[in-house]
């Protein structure tokens, strides 16, 4: 590959640092807008629709952290806060701002529910509905969820991936990828679940049993997902070093 100096070898890094950051960004997207909206059985675990994109963005913020390090992962992470607060502002002004006149409203947008539909975060919703409001009845407590989860685990994992990286001495990348990746999505999996369930199971309609299961299946998947990235990760980094011309201890970015 021939080398490339200058104006261009900072373009070609800084394009590769935002693809990571669009898929980063992305991923965590899909978790605040499809949210809790649909739960699915896979293989042995029972998840939220909105966690099968979520554990690309540890995988995201660990490139980062390996390849531009620890003030551009943490810039990352404080970009998708501001993100996920903008949804909640949006979706929120969406649901308190007047409707149309229903009779001018498509006949998909309001539904009509056969029987009351109890919501995670208390009241329910009966009768006719408009979409609009049955989407931000189960998302909007889950956007809050994730914010709170999201806060703790993302800095979690770009602190923990850094300790391993000095404890280490740079070595041994399995290790600050794997035991950074596997407690942060810990913590992420038991303050999700008990977050978004927590009024339900105040309230009686779930029980300890049905959360821990939640909160199992949740963590599960993610940690099988960070173990089996860690082939992924290495091939990834190698090339990317190469890629981006850097040297072995060499970051893209200054500290």
């Amino acid at each position: 590959m021939n080398p490339v100096i200058g104006a261009a070898l900072t373009e070609r890094r800084e394009r590769v640092f935002l693809v990571l950051a669009g898929v980063f960004l992305s991923a965590m997207t899909l978790l605040n807008v499809i949210g809790i909206t649909k739960f699915i059985q896979l293989g042995p675990f029972a998840l939220a629709v909105g966690v099968l994109p979520y554990p690309i963005t540890f995988l995201c913020t660990d490139l980062v952290s390996e390849l531009y390090g620890k003030k551009r992962a943490n810039f990352l992470v404080t970009v998708g806060l501001f993100i996920n607060g903008f949804i909640l502002l949006v979706m929120t002004t969406g649901q308190h701002v007047a409707s149309v006149d229903p009779s001018n409203m498509p006949p998909w947008q309001v539904l009509q529910l056969a029987a009351p539909v109890a919501l995670p975060q208390g009241g329910s919703l009966e009768g006719n509905v408009e979409l609009f409001s049955v989407m931000y009845a189960m998302t909007s407590g889950a956007v809050t969820a994730s914010m709170v989860a999201y806060i703790t685990a993302q800095y979690c994992d770009v602190q923990l991936f850094h300790f391993w990286k000095r404890v280490t001495q740079g070595k041994h990348l399995w290790i600050r990828n794997n035991f950074s990746t596997l407690l942060s999505q810990l913590v992420d999996s038991v303050m999700v679940v008990t977050v978004t369930f927590g009024a339900v199971f105040y309230r009686g309609e779930i029980t300890l049993s049905t959360l821990l299961v939640l909160v199992a299946s949740n963590y599960g998947f993610k940690a099988t997902v960070a173990l089996l990235d860690t082939i992924p990760l290495y091939i990834l980094v190698a090339r990317l070093r190469r890629y981006l011309q850097l040297a072995p201890d060499e970051i893209a970015a200054a500290e």
